[in-house]
């Protein structure tokens, strides 16, 4: 005897555009998005990210010391990575909630022994971060942003080219009437890594007769300014960045532009899910990694040792005699991270039924990884029909896609680090245009949407 069907046989997607239609959710829309885009303006680097969320959650109640009685704590990791926990009702031997995303976008670096002069130009030497298309981040307005370390250990915030009064900086491009040959080359060979410098001053100061008289000039300058001489720029963390704010696109004002939705989208849905809801009744975690951008490496990447020894600790405060190797296998999470949006003008590189689509939600990606998965985690049927239940039920909107052709290309993102663990893991995030540009466009109800299905998974 065959069972009743109680849902439709044909599935179509749902534009965010028509669920949240109403002027009160028009309205939540609307606020979300200009939070989000203040957050995008303030947050330019993986420091000024995290120093973003221990204040909001400080301002939340959340403790830097841990005990048993502590029900939310935070804990950053060398300024670039933090976990954010809530206690749960159940204890967490019987499993948490964990939305897991990277705090780190694709910028230029200024390299150890930056500052140099030539003809009559001071520039700053540079190293490209991350997955770049080099010729995007020419002749505009970078700003510099980062850390310098003086021998004593004091740390000077840089922020430069943000603030209308500032001078930018910039990364100059070859004129088109002397640019035939390079127009003739591949694309990867006519843009050359080493000549991305950035160009930092030309007034002169001292005798005419002095040598590097403009570079001397910039060092005033940044001592002047910060009290830094040039010794010190060997132990700084100074980033180009695109200078100026988030902004409103398109006549309707219905979509972002910024640098920095690849991943900071995630960071704000994920601190905006976890800082909007109460007490749950799984334990909520909410970890935001620096390094995804260049394979999760080092002390604050993703396949760093730091969520095992937090959650170790936590467990330690909190259920002394449950074992680290059970939570973990009971573990379901979300690796938030964004997906490639379908692009009308180049849709010959997606494959358009399995596409991510701007105006319809969180995107869930079953896998990533290259051509024949490789690389990839690959989310089990069972824990995607658990995910499909708790946001239909939510009401939230949602679709499933992959990244591109199968042979086109690929990535990766930090779910695979997690799924060694044992957890139930997939991705998840918004649809984004131009990913990995210095002006990246996302939609606004998608940003709202992402939002409440993170929400809606971490009360689950």
């Amino acid at each position: 005897m065959s069972k009743k069907i109680e849902e439709p046989l044909e599935h179509s997607s749902r534009n965010c555009w028509d669920v949240y239609s109403s002027a009160a959710d028009r309205k939540a829309v609307s606020d979300r998005a200009d939070k989000y885009m203040d957050f995008l303006t303030r947050c330019k680097t993986e420091r000024e990210t995290v120093d973003y969320v221990l204040a909001a959650a400080a301002k939340a109640g959340f403790e830097t010391k841990l005990t048993d009685k502590t029900t939310a704590y935070v804990h950053a990791q060398r300024g670039k990575t933090v976990l954010l926990a809530r206690r749960g009702k159940k204890p967490l031997a019987e499993g948490f909630r964990l939305v897991g995303a990277h705090c780190d976008s694709p910028r230029i670096d200024l390299k150890q022994h930056p500052l140099y002069e030539d003809t009559d130009m001071a520039l700053f030497k540079t190293h490209y971060y991350g997955g770049i298309r080099k010729h995007q981040w020419m002749a505009r307005p970078l700003a510099l942003h980062g850390v310098v370390v003086k021998k004593d250990g004091r740390v000077v915030p840089v922020r430069v080219g943000e603030d209308v009064s500032d001078p930018v900086l910039t990364i100059t491009d070859l004129l088109p009437h002397l640019a035939y040959k390079q127009a003739e080359q591949k694309l990867a060979d006519a843009f050359e890594a080493e000549k991305l410098n950035a160009l930092a001053g030309h007034e002169p100061v001292g005798k005419t007769d002095d040598k590097d008289r403009v570079k001397r000039h910039v060092l005033e300058l940044l001592s002047a300014r910060y009290g830094v001489t040039e010794a010190d720029l060997f132990s700084a963390e100074l980033q180009l960045v695109p200078a100026g704010p988030a902004r409103s696109l398109g006549l309707d004002g219905s979509m972002i532009g910024a640098y920095g939705h690849d991943d900071r989208s995630c960071v704000f849905s994920a601190l905006e899910a976890l800082l909007t809801t109460e007490q749950p009744e799984h334990t909520q975690l909410v970890l935001f990694w620096d390094k995804e951008e260049i394979g999760s490496e080092g002390a604050t990447g993703a396949q760093s040792l730091f969520f095992e020894y937090a959650l170790q600790d936590i467990l330690d405060a909190w259920e002394p005699k449950t074992k680290l190797s059970h939570v973990f296998a009971r573990g379901m999470a979300i690796s938030a991270d964004v997906n490639a949006a379908m692009d009308p003008d180049y849709a010959d590189v997606y494959e358009k039924l399995n596409a991510a689509y701007m105006g319809q939600g969180a995107c869930f990606n079953k896998f990533t990884g290259h051509r024949g998965k490789s690389g990839a985690n690959d989310a089990h049927p069972e824990y995607v029909a658990f995910l499909r239940r708790i946001l239909d039920e939510a009401g939230v909107p949602w679709h499933m896609a992959e990244l591109g052709k199968v042979d086109i290309g690929g990535g990766g993102t930090v779910a695979k680090f997690l799924a060694v663990y044992g957890m139930d893991i997939i991705d998840m995030g918004p649809a984004v245009l131009s990913m990995h540009s210095p002006f990246e466009v996302l939609s606004k109800v998608d940003i709202h949407a992402t939002v409440e299905a993170l929400r809606a998974f971490l009360k689950s």
